[in-house]
């Protein structure tokens, strides 16, 4: 079942919990972190931002997980297959970051001593402004980029959970999104300008203690049209509505389950080896080459996270509403999959 919601209004009733599952195609419902009831230690709210061209790609993060700050920039090199990431933590933010209730506006600022984090939403635009001091051994790290153009559609996920009836996953995922700036390294510098897209994953809820989810995003280009899809699951109780959607000029066409199949040996995942994607209604099949894992693992007992955001190729087919059938060749994007206790 896919329940399309067309109405706006709150998310979130008197009792803190969603008005209603299911998916839309924009950011319909108004998100109140006064409207919550769960203590303040579990609510989760991130603004995450990914910029990629053939090249390189940049990954920009604020986030507030009631307990922990985060602020984190991520240069991956795709010719080298070399990323650098570095990672600030605040203690107990508890909604002090102030991040905004709506991805269609407003300022999101992380600030410290070494990192400076900015993401900026005005005049229909998204102006994301980076710096880093001593980011590498080649030196500061400054980053200015202009994210425009839109799409028509995005992927908005409405979803609780079973056994929480205060746990709720509301997300917006906004794919294709045209990039101009660059980020510069020391003496280094990139321009992010021709075939270069980006991503957007904001996000506001409050989590269950102990999930495994999984997520692909691409954002190109395919004979002249803006292409990309958003591939997820794992989270919450999807029986309304999954969050897999393919975006084609602008315009999304809603898939029902997918799955990913990841090589695995002896009970462990290989994550380097290739993967295949399948949904359940033949619309969409697709063969992943890693390239690069950007993987990350902090284990500290009642606290977990075991986390692996693979970029590489992803070659196959897909089908569109209309029955159109699109080739992919090659095209570059990343698959994931995290574990979290926390």
């Amino acid at each position: 079942m896919q329940n399309e919601i067309h109405s706006q209004g709150p998310l979130l009733n008197e009792q803190g919990r969603l008005v209603e599952a299911g998916y839309a195609r924009s950011l319909l419902k108004t998100y109140s972190r006064a409207m919550i009831q769960a203590a303040s230690l579990r609510i989760k709210e991130w603004d995450y931002y990914l910029v990629e061209d053939e090249d390189y790609a940049v990954a920009l993060t604020i986030a507030d997980n009631g307990y922990m700050g985060i602020g984190s920039i991520s240069l991956i090199d795709f010719s080298h297959r070399t990323e650098i990431t570095k990672t600030e933590t605040r203690l107990f933010p508890m909604g002090r970051l102030k991040l905004p209730t709506s991805s269609r506006q407003g300022v999101s600022r992380w600030e410290s001593k070494r990192c400076q984090l900015s993401f900026t939403v005005k005049d229909g635009a998204r102006f994301l402004e980076a710096a880093y001091t001593d980011f590498s051994v080649s030196g500061d790290l400054l980053l200015q980029l202009r994210l425009d153009e839109a799409p028509q559609d995005s992927m908005v996920i409405m979803t609780p959970f079973q056994n929480d009836p205060h746990a709720f996953y509301y997300n917006q995922k906004i794919n294709c999104l045209c990039v101009h700036g660059s980020v510069t390294m020391g003496k280094w510098t990139h321009s992010f300008e021709k075939n270069a897209y980006g991503c957007l994953d904001w996000g506001r809820g409050v989590w269950t203690y102990d999930n495994t989810w999984y997520w692909s995003s691409c954002s190109t280009q395919i004979d002249g049209h803006r292409f990309g899809w958003n591939l997820g699951y794992g989270f919450g109780d999807t029986r309304q509505a999954s969050e897999n959607m393919l975006f084609y000029d602008g315009i999304g066409h809603k898939l029902d389950q997918v799955s990913f199949h990841i090589p695995m040996t002896d009970g462990r995942y290989r994550y380097m080896e290739p993967w295949s994607f399948a949904d359940n209604e033949g619309r969409l099949r697709l063969s992943f080459t890693p390239v690069l894992d950007r993987k990350a693992k902090i284990d500290a007992g009642f606290l977990l996270s075991d986390q692996h955001q693979v970029f590489g190729r992803f070659s196959g087919h897909v089908i569109l509403d209309d029955r159109r059938t699109i080739s992919v060749s090659s095209v570059p994007g990343f698959a994931e999959r995290v574990h979290n206790r926390w």
